[in-house]
């Protein structure tokens, strides 16, 4: 029931990201994605729900057919299969909830 920082464990993600899952259970999974001013989370899409909070930094993201830039404060919805992405404008760190478990990042 409780997950520490420390004992979480930080992996590469692509050029620019790193993530780390902080926790999980039942169906849910938290995970920090750090990324560097202008690292790119690719285009992409998968069955699971998601909810994204900007914890720092500017973002350009693309859900779908609409795009927007967010910031620190900001949380997105993504439904199940949506096409996602987004470009980092401001080093910044993403906190990502998904539902279910994202089996892939374990």
């Amino acid at each position: 029931m409780f997950f520490f920082y420390k004992d979480s464990l930080q992996e590469r993600a692509g050029e620019g990201v790193t993530r780390r899952v902080l926790a999980r259970g039942g169906g849910l999974m938290c995970v920090e994605v750090s990324f560097e001013q202008g690292a790119i989370g690719p285009m992409h899409s998968h069955p699971h729900e998601q909810l994204t909070y900007v914890r720092s930094g500017a973002f350009l993201f693309t859900i779908g057919s609409e795009q927007h830039q967010v910031r620190a404060g900001d949380t997105l919805y993504k439904k199940s299969d949506i096409l996602h992405g987004c470009v980092c404008l401001e080093s910044g760190v993403l906190v990502d909830m998904f539902t279910p478990q994202r089996k892939d990042f374990l």
